[in-house]
């Protein structure tokens, strides 16, 4: 049967109405998906065992400032239901906020964020950390770091060897592959896993490193970074905190969760 001109472009239309209209829907309830799942643990998470470690608007429920009792009163805002690294414009010297630690110390866990960058940002997550604030001494003397960077813009992606500087690697000693980080501005997916010496490194769903501590291969790897002139990082303790850096940048970080294992 022969279907008039008139008529196909009757049903054509029609068709394309539906479909988009199914598209705009789909699209409308993706972004609410999305804006539910900020800071937020679904009742799977919550049955397997995840805590949020930032709810969107009060920090200090779980987090302190780095040797302080108190989460710090400047340098750290919340914007847009994320935790924010106000910059100083001056790197790490200038950083006002100072490094955050979780208020518990933990030994086995995963630990899920998401971080985000502006350009040419650098910052980190610090794992089985110490307060060394008898010593005076920072935070990254004593923490394996999970860098975060903006590879494209920040001169320490071409420092280091082989790119481990750059973002999601063993900071100095272990590079991210694939180097998978998104461009400054957008948000990237952070996984880390810590189970009895285990340590690893997942970004944007994919796994970028795995290593293990207080091996010899981990301490021939200290001994070849920038932490050999720091005594006892080699020994990192077997339960400690998770730190964000204040690098002086701006830094964004939501859906801060962890799990022990």
């Amino acid at each position: 049967m022969k279907l008039s001109n008139t008529l196909l472009i009757c049903l054509l239309g029609a068709s394309l109405m539906v479909m988009g209209c199914q598209s705009s829907e789909e699209d409308e309830s993706q972004s609410e998906e999305e804006d539910v799942a900020v800071n937020t643990l679904t009742e799977a998470e919550k049955e397997e065992g995840w805590q949020l470690l930032f709810d969107g608007e009060d920090p200090s429920k779980h987090l302190r400032g780095y040797c302080n009792e108190a989460f710090p009163d400047s340098g750290w805002t919340v914007e847009d239901n994320a935790l924010k690294v106000i910059g100083s414009g001056q790197g790490e010297a200038g950083g006002s906020g100072g490094d955050i630690i979780t208020k518990e110390k933990y030994s086995n866990f995963e630990l899920e964020l998401e971080w985000k960058v502006e350009e040419g940002g650098n910052s980190g997550i610090f794992y089985l950390a110490e307060e060394l604030c008898d010593e005076g001494e920072p935070i990254w003397k004593s923490a394996p770091e999970f860098q975060i960077l903006d590879n494209e813009n920040h001169p320490d992606a071409e420092l280091g060897e082989d790119g481990n500087r750059q973002a999601a690697s063993l900071y100095d000693m272990i590079p991210a592959d694939p180097q998978n980080t998104k461009p400054y501005g957008e948000w990237n997916k952070v996984r880390i896993l810590v189970y009895q010496g285990t340590v690893v490194h997942f970004q944007n769903g994919e796994k970028v490193l795995e290593y293990h501590l207080w091996t010899d291969d981990w301490k021939e790897m200290v001994k070849n970074s920038k932490f050999n002139d720091f005594g006892g990082f080699a020994d990192v303790a077997k339960e400690g905190y998770i730190g964000l850096q204040d690098h002086g940048n701006d830094v964004w970080f939501r859906n801060i969760k962890i799990r022990k294992r």
